[in-house]
């Protein structure tokens, strides 16, 4: 389900109750941790890029949360603290605001954004 807002502030805004203040939450956190990012609308969802590549996304799907870690390595780094979500090659999925892991969350933008790994 790609949005269709203009802006990430209208995407955001757009979320329904109880996830919009997790994804206002992970926003605000992109902002914090990705020093030198440019917080965008790209393939749909709040992306934040770097030198116009795209490094971190996330959208408010049907069913759950996706969030987009575009650097393979620093996602495969935490593979087992992400056990017992659904977690694809560069996407993980949380079906409920509760299962996500803030101090995580932190870690894997403070990561991308150190990361000198070429984004898939």
């Amino acid at each position: 389900m790609n949005s269709v807002a203009v802006n990430v502030s209208d995407d955001v805004s757009q979320v329904e109750e109880p996830w919009r203040p997790t994804v206002e939450r992970l926003r605000t956190s992109c902002r914090e941790e990705l020093p030198g990012y440019k917080e965008v609308m790209a393939f749909g969802m709040p992306t934040d890029e770097v030198g116009g590549s795209p490094e971190i996304a996330f959208a408010k799907q049907a069913r759950y949360l996706s969030r987009y870690i575009m650097k393979p390595g620093v996602l495969d780094a935490h593979r087992a603290e992400l056990r017992g979500l659904n977690v694809g090659k560069g996407c993980v999925r949380d079906r409920r605001p509760d299962q996500i892991d803030w101090s995580l969350v932190g870690v894997l933008l403070r990561e991308t954004a150190e990361s000198a790994e070429r984004p898939c």
